[in-house]
């Protein structure tokens, strides 16, 4: 059924499953964040009580009559409007189902305090999310890795042939990337989940010499970490997670443009997954578009915008911001939702990737051995030293860009190099599959790397 009032690709019954997925949508809907407020809320009161700052009583009335199906969204919703925020509204449908308990809610906090502390456990969701995705990612890019160390293809500078790579040494960098994010992701917990529970002006008047202790209850209660110092204005906790998601991000960005650019119809050399009617063209009966490729790039640009937007509001006054905040409350949900379609859309591309060695090989070959020049000059250097060696290919070089032919043929033709190489030797020399250097080498390695940075995250 389609809602009336969805109006972006996050809500819209047409695009949300291609820029996110159902259970980072979950995470970030509206009734999870209003149990999250009340799940802060409660654990507040039984931290209270057990500090002996609220009666024990009064915590687990709370604690039983709080509940989300009690919620009158729409009075809520109404309300919040007119306050600008969401907990004073909550915290009167609270006070008014806890009976005598009530006057016991939201006892000491202030609004951020329960809001800043629901998404953290938003974030630490979502972070459990985006680390499952990058995992499994892991895994297909290291399989394709192994399979391709040693697939020999053109490596590209300048969209020129360079020289001589293989598949797998392509795979092994993009594998790199992500054992690099998992490890970005492990670190920034410790800084990122941390409670919120500071007061009015983030000193804990409000609760005397109690304070530190009923902070400490409740990071407890929620099993999240305990900062310093008070947040909030000191943002750099959630723009740290954002910027995360845009180094994820701009790592599928670039994997994808890679992919779209190999898929063209020149380079013919990968294919997303055949899908009948996916990519399809409404004119054009021939087109396959690389679909996925190009909703992971378009979340990379959504994802670095926030990103600047997360950084602009770390810019905040004094002990408590006028709308910096608000930004926050966009780029977030946004953010996560964005970066977990676009790893879903990788998983089902490189899971599934569709490989043409040979037209990798055949366009290897399309320089008619150019791309190995450099091979070959270092091959003759010792026979008739470098300089020399130099000039020879140079001139062989173009000799086939002018009139054709391969550079074994071009060389074969050249007196000097006849008189030390024979063409068996010519034809070694401009064999481009003998010119891999150390990528083959580096995809073990990479390889290595990847499966000891799992063991270690195991543990």
């Amino acid at each position: 059924m389609v809602s009336p009032s969805s109006s972006t690709v996050f809500d819209s019954v047409l695009f949300r499953d291609a820029f996110g997925t159902p259970a980072m949508r979950e995470v970030f809907s509206d009734r999870k964040l209003i149990d999250r407020y009340i799940e802060v809320e409660v654990a507040l009161a039984r931290a209270e009580a057990r500090c002996g700052v609220i009666p024990v009583e009064a915590a687990e009335a709370i604690a039983r009559e709080s509940r989300l199906d009690r919620i009158d969204f729409d009075h809520m919703r109404h309300e919040t409007d007119i306050v600008g925020y969401p907990i004073l509204p909550l915290v009167h449908q609270l006070v008014q189902m806890c009976g005598e308990a009530g006057r016991y809610v939201h006892w000491g906090a202030t609004t951020q305090d329960i809001m800043d502390t629901a998404n953290v456990l938003q974030v630490r969701d979502a972070l459990d999310i985006i680390e499952a995705d990058i995992q499994a990612l892991r895994g297909i890019l290291g399989d394709l890795a192994k399979k391709h160390r040693d697939t020999p293809m053109a490596g590209r500078t300048h969209l020129q042939h360079a020289l001589p790579i293989t598949f797998g040494y392509k795979l092994a960098i993009w594998l790199a990337m992500f054992d690099r994010h998992q490890q970005r992701l492990a670190q920034l917990r410790e800084r990122v989940l941390c409670v919120e529970f500071a007061g009015a002006a983030g000193t804990l008047a409000s609760l005397g010499d109690k304070g530190l202790e009923v902070q400490q209850a409740l990071a407890l209660e929620l099993n999240l970490g305990v900062p310093t110092t008070t947040w909030h204005v000191a943002r750099d906790g959630f723009a740290e997670a954002v910027n995360f998601l845009a180094l994820v991000t701009g790592s599928l960005g670039k994997i994808a443009l890679d992919i779209m650019i190999m898929a063209s119809t020149e380079y013919a050399e990968v294919y997303e997954p055949f899908v009948k009617g996916r990519g399809a063209s409404s004119t054009m009966p021939q087109k396959r578009n690389p679909i996925s490729s190009e909703l992971m790039l378009a979340a990379a640009k959504g994802v670095r915008q926030h990103a600047g937007l997360m950084i602009d509001a770390m810019i905040q006054d004094f002990e408590r911001a006028t709308g910096p905040w608000h930004a926050e409350w966009i780029a977030i949900p946004e953010s996560f939702i964005l970066t977990a379609g676009a790893l879903h859309q990788a998983k089902f591309a490189l899971g599934g990737l569709i490989v043409d060695t040979d037209r990798m090989g055949a366009n290897l070959g399309i320089s008619q051995g150019l791309i190995v020049a450099e091979a070959v000059m270092m091959g003759l250097a010792p026979a008739l030293g470098r300089q020399q060696a130099h000039d020879i290919v140079y001139d062989a070089c173009r000799v086939v860009n002018e009139q054709g032919g391969t550079l074994a043929d071009a060389l074969a033709a050249i007196p000097v190099v006849t008189q030390h190489f024979d063409r068996a030797a010519i034809d070694r020399l401009t064999d481009p599959a003998n010119y891999l250097g150390l990528a083959p080498v580096m995809v073990d390695r990479a390889l290595a790397a990847s499966a000891l940075a799992g063991n270690h995250l195991d543990h």
